[in-house]
């Protein structure tokens, strides 16, 4: 498949440093992490992972990891960052 498109994305100077060195870790670049997860997303038709909101007070896992990982309960202290990023605010 040919390289056709470029995708730019604004992020955290030190996020972005620490999602390369953990990519590099595991043998691979960020930019190809962006390409696997766009081709999955594309054969799942959809994210390719789970997404949902959680009843309240209920103890969240990641949809990923079938429960095996908790989510810390301040993880939406940085929703409006997030959204941010995305362009969704």
């Amino acid at each position: 498949m040919a390289k056709e498109a470029t995708l730019q994305v604004r992020m955290d100077s030190e996020l972005k440093e620490q999602v390369e060195l953990l990519y590099k870790q595991l043998g691979t670049s960020f930019a190809e992490a962006v390409r696997i997860f766009a081709r999955q997303s594309v054969e799942d038709q959809g994210m390719p992972f789970s997404m949902h909101l959680s009843a309240a007070g209920r103890k969240r896992t990641l949809g990923i990891a079938n429960g095996k990982y908790k989510i810390p309960d301040n993880i939406d202290e940085n929703n409006d960052e997030i959204a941010e990023m995305f362009g969704v605010k």
